[in-house]
């Protein structure tokens, strides 16, 4: 499963990611930090990403559209970059086996 870090979410977590989310990135890293969100889902949804935001706008779009691709969002508040990293890792499992499902669009992470 490959993530797309949201603009709002930390490039430098991106290579703490790697072994657990092979081909991951960050908005910015890929030229996309001017880009729609809308945009930023079609990306996604071509490239076989797993969209991760802090934000509700991704979980809305994640209603109005099918999905792929499918939505984590994290509604921890503010919390270090390392914080951030240690939730996606220590979630992995959980998150793959309710992402694969065809029913789940968003995953929420507290």
């Amino acid at each position: 499963m490959k993530l797309l870090l949201d603009e709002n979410l930390s490039r430098r977590i991106v290579p703490f990611l790697q072994d657990a989310f092979p081909g991951s990135t960050q908005i910015a890293l890929i030229g996309m930090e001017t880009a729609s969100d809308r945009e930023v889902w079609e990306y996604a949804r071509h490239h076989e990403f797993v969209i991760v935001t802090k934000d509700s706008d991704f979980y809305d779009l994640s209603l109005l559209h099918e999905s792929p691709p499918r939505v984590i969002w994290i509604k921890t508040g503010n919390v270090t970059k390392s914080a951030i990293t240690s939730l996606l890792l220590d979630n992995r499992e959980k998150l793959e086996a309710l992402l694969t499902t065809d029913q789940l669009a968003c995953v929420e992470l507290y």
